[in-house]
């Protein structure tokens, strides 16, 4: 199946009649069409959880109506929709998922419809209970461990032991979630599959990075540890050095799937002899009898391990500062287009002082001895400025028109028309037959042709109109009383 299915359009059309933009934005971007979600509906979604005026649990109440659907892609995309706001939205959305005492019940989920739906039903429900299981470590600790500050001052290097040995196996049951989705890289045969996996490709190096530094501070501790948390440390270091190896086959599948391989960290494990001091540190503090380590032999183990790990922790970095590259290079893209758009806009950002004085001087004539008025381009065109000889001209006060210098010649003003009443605005455009003469390259274009942008000037009455031409800009004001036009 691909493209829009009618459900879709006829829902997207409902939700466009009852003015609920947020429903509509997240129905295109789980739609029946096998791809994953459009970036423009996605960025329209992060964009409305930084709104302080947006309700954050319709909109999560509306991405757990899609997955009600039967449709294994139209739950896929909802699923992928929703953690794609967990990782790059406003916290406030992660707030509310983590408050909510149930999220997505798909444990049972399966599609036997489609042609694909046995088996991507399998990594639907895979995925629910990541989700699941990343809320949850929210409401735990109440942070985000992928966004979390890391680093020699960052969050985990910086933990009590305490609360260090709480923190880390929520961090494993987190990465356990994220490893047990088992894909292989013949199962990533669609676009919707591969959205969730390349989320989870992020996920898990972020994931991991702050369980190493986590790690590294629980090693630097050990051995000024009681017995009981040198116990659980231990245990902890274990199942670190197993979901190392496991995050490792997840790495090598993400690399045959054609991801780049500067973004895939090298991950190098510390040293067999470090697990061995752990454990005859741990027998010496039980009573236990054993050959321990001197001191200068435990420290240069334990400084190699560090210094192995933090080496890991570096190629973590790589990715976080390329994707921040990426975002930097498309605002940049942004700001450019916004330049283009500004010619367009031009004739209406206006302020209001200087639309208040513009329709002031439009109102009012000059009537008081030597006030000058300050003329318009536009005014040229104007049925009362006509006079019977050209010549620089002047007003010298009252009503009638003189001559700067002595002349023979009499003026008369052409009668006032009288106020018209107003009426509604028509915008109308120039036609063919009324672009100036002054512009004749201007004479071979069509009326309104692909090069030409325009905007409405209110306060002047007028189009604004830009042309690029022969690698030439023309910027056209075309008035509407006068049927005049007038070239910058």
């Amino acid at each position: 199946m691909s493209g829009q299915s009618i459900t879709d359009r006829i829902t997207a059309a409902q939700h466009s009649m009852t003015g609920s933009a947020i429903s509509k934005a997240v129905c295109k971007a789980t739609t029946h069409e096998v791809s994953g979600p459009k970036k423009k509906h996605l960025d329209y979604l992060i964009h409305c959880t930084n709104e302080m005026n947006v309700n954050i649990p319709q909109l999560a109440d509306t991405l757990f109506e899609r997955t009600a659907n039967s449709s294994w892609v139209v739950v896929f995309k909802a699923l992928i929709t929703t953690h794609h706001l967990m990782m790059y939205g406003n916290e406030r959305f992660i707030q509310y998922l983590a408050s909510r005492n149930t999220l997505f019940n798909l444990n049972n989920f399966l599609d036997k419809g489609a042609l694909q739906g046995y088996d991507m039903s399998t990594f639907i429900r895979r995925y629910s209970r990541y989700l699941n299981e990343k809320a949850m470590s929210y409401r735990l600790v109440a942070v985000d461990f992928t966004k979390m500050k890391r680093g020699i001052d960052g969050v985990m290097r910086t933990m009590n032991t305490e609360k260090l040995i709480k923190t880390l196996p929520i961090i494993q049951n987190q990465l356990d979630a994220l490893l047990d989705f088992q894909a292989n890289p013949n199962e990533l045969t669609n676009g919707v599959i591969n959205s969730a996996f390349m989320l989870l490709f992020k996920d898990s190096i972020r994931l991991f990075a702050a369980y190493n530094e986590g790690v590294i501070n629980l090693l630097e501790k050990y051995f000024d540890m009681k017995k009981n948390q040198c116990k659980d440390a231990l245990d902890i270091y274990k199942k670190f050095l197993y979901r190392m190896t496991k995050l490792s086959e997840f790495l090598k599948v993400a690399e045959q799937v054609g991801i780049d391989q500067g973004d895939i960290p090298d991950l190098s494990q510390a040293p067999s002899s470090l697990l061995e001091a752990l454990e005859q540190h741990l027998a010496s503090l039980e009573g236990k009898k054993t050959k321990e380590l001197n001191a200068d032999t435990r420290a240069s183990t334990l400084s190699n391990a560090v210094s192995s790990l933090s080496s890991t922790g570096m190629s973590f970095s790589r990715m976080d500062e390329k994707e921040k590259q990426q975002a930097l290079e498309e605002e940049q893209a942004r700001l450019q287009a916004l330049k283009v758009t500004h010619f367009i806009l031009f004739g209406q950002i206006v302020s209001g002082s200087k639309r208040g004085r513009l329709r002031a001087a439009a109102a009012e004539r000059p009537a008081a001895a030597g006030q000058i008025k300050q003329l318009n381009p536009l005014d040229l065109h104007r049925p009362d400025m006509q006079w019977n000889q050209p010549g620089e001209k002047k007003l010298t006060g009252g009503q009638n028109w003189q001559n700067k210098t002595m002349s023979t010649t009499q003026w008369s003003p052409a009668p006032m028309a009288p106020q018209p009443m107003p009426v509604p605005h028509v915008v109308r455009r120039p036609t063919h037959a009324q672009i100036p003469s002054c512009c004749k390259e201007l004479r071979n274009l069509n009326i309104m042709p692909k090069g030409v942008h325009r905007g409405v000037c209110k306060s002047w009455k007028s189009w604004l109109i830009l042309v690029y031409h022969k690698k030439k800009s023309y910027l056209l004001i075309w008035h509407f009383w006068h049927h005049s036009c007038l070239v910058l």
